[in-house]
């Protein structure tokens, strides 16, 4: 009989590391270039809206406008993940995402560019909430963290990866056309090739993995199981969608990836209006907040993980963001210091992500939870447009990014808060 348990530890042991070398990097790729196609037209702004004549207000517009596509389909995108095929849904997303993408870069008019960004965001609905929904289906709770930060680390490093990238692209002229066209175009095709290895490389549930040796299968079939009888497997999709906890988490979000969403389409112009760096410095210059980001966010995965702890891993990133966001307001005449406050904010946006996404999973079922964070994704990602278009505005009327850096550390503290308004007896075990 003790000898069992030393067996079991390993055969647990190897399926998680089995799951993470067949999925992660494979998840980590698809997400890098998801971001990869959302960063990229705040590179390619700094010549598209000089040679189409666009304010910061029409970009401001035309970059968040893609949340509103976003929010239309999440919902319905994210359940599918849950009661139909992950796999075929992902792969649909990103074939039409990058058709999309790369149609981006043909525009000459602001009509044209509010168009395809919000066609774009209707196209990527559902992909980001399918893949957290799919990781539940691999994970356990007490893994889920640190899956989750290891696969949103590609966020960051989305950003690591196409600074170099947009540096070089931004320089040529092929065919008489500029840089930027060839960055949005050329950074929209790796999405349309992967979407069809999807169908043939990921494996939508355990039960399915052939890949799995069987006592590992079944062992990770169990403990799910497990997971799925211990929650409110009651709960139904419709009423966890009224839920005042789904709601609250609905609203922490919007706050938190407003500033996020903010800062990111705007890091690179920022830099460039407060330095007077050329545009190949200026997007290597805008990498340096999101190489702070990676390591620290996976350590904040595993941490809140380790603890089981997820409430406070959620809040103080983003209370640390608005602090460092103020400061940059009251530094904007200092270079270096304005770097390094954007830097720390990035960070803070970043590391908030691994304790804030498994809590939907503590408190509900299965079919529950996907519906419900299809909803929180849905609505938090209107502040996906809130705070660039806030930017935008407030840039066009006062002349200056102050204004919009205050709006945007002022919805930083305020996701902080209701974070710690999330109630503990709301979730089994930890929070």
């Amino acid at each position: 009989m003790q000898a069992a348990v030393p067996r079991l530890h390993s055969v647990a042991d190897r399926a998680r590391r089995r799951v993470n070398r067949r999925l992660m990097p494979f998840l980590f790729i698809l997400y890098i270039v998801a971001n990869l196609d959302r960063a990229n037209v705040g590179f390619a702004a700094l010549q598209m809206s000089r040679e189409l004549g666009f304010s910061d207000a029409v970009f401001g517009f035309g970059g968040g406008v893609f949340f509103l596509g976003y929010f239309l389909l999440e919902i319905p995108g994210t359940v599918l993940v849950e009661i139909w095929s992950a796999r075929k849904w992902i792969a649909r997303i990103m074939i039409t995402w990058g058709f999309l993408a790369s149609a981006t870069g043909w525009i000459h008019s602001a009509h044209q560019f509010y168009w395809i960004r919000f066609f774009l965001g209707v196209a990527e609905a559902g992909f980001f909430p399918g893949l957290v929904v799919y990781l539940s289906h691999w994970y356990r709770p007490e893994d889920r963290g640190r899956a989750i930060a290891m696969f949103m680390a590609a966020i960051p490093g989305a950003q690591i990866l196409g600074a170099p990238l947009a540096a070089l692209l931004l320089r040529v002229h092929w065919l008489g056309y500029d840089g930027w066209r060839w960055l949005l175009l050329m950074e929209g095709l790796p999405a349309v090739v992967l979407g069809m290895v999807t169908l043939f490389y990921l494996t939508d549930r355990p039960q399915q993995a052939r890949w799995l040796p069987a006592e590992e299968r079944d062992w990770l079939v169990a403990e799910l199981d497990r997971e799925t009888s211990a929650r409110s497997a009651h709960t139904s999709a419709w009423k966890a969608l009224r839920n005042p906890d789904v709601l609250l988490l609905a609203l922490i979000l919007l706050l938190g990836l407003a500033p996020n969403y903010g800062l990111s389409l705007w890091l690179p112009q920022m830099v460039q209006r407060l330095s007077t760096l050329g545009v190949s410095q200026v997007s290597l210059m805008a990498a340096i907040p999101y190489l702070c980001s990676v390591p620290l966010m996976l350590a904040t995965g595993w941490h809140s993980d380790r603890t089981g702890e997820r409430k406070w891993h959620t809040a103080i990133p983003r209370l640390v963001s608005g602090a460092a966001l103020t400061v940059c307001f009251f530094a904007t005449e200092h270079v270096w210091i304005s770097v390094l406050m954007l830097s720390v904010a990035t960070v803070g946006f970043y590391c908030a992500h691994p304790g804030f996404w498994p809590l939907p999973n503590l408190f509900l079922g299965r079919s529950a939870a996907a519906a419900s964070i299809g909803l929180i994704n849905s609505f938090g990602n209107l502040g996906g447009f809130l705070g660039p278009y806030a930017i935008g505005f407030l840039s066009t009327r006062t002349g200056g990014f102050g204004p919009g850096l205050l709006v945007l550390a002022a919805c930083a503290y305020a996701s902080g808060l209701l974070a710690l308004r999330v109630r503990l007896n709301a979730c089994a075990g930890k929070t």
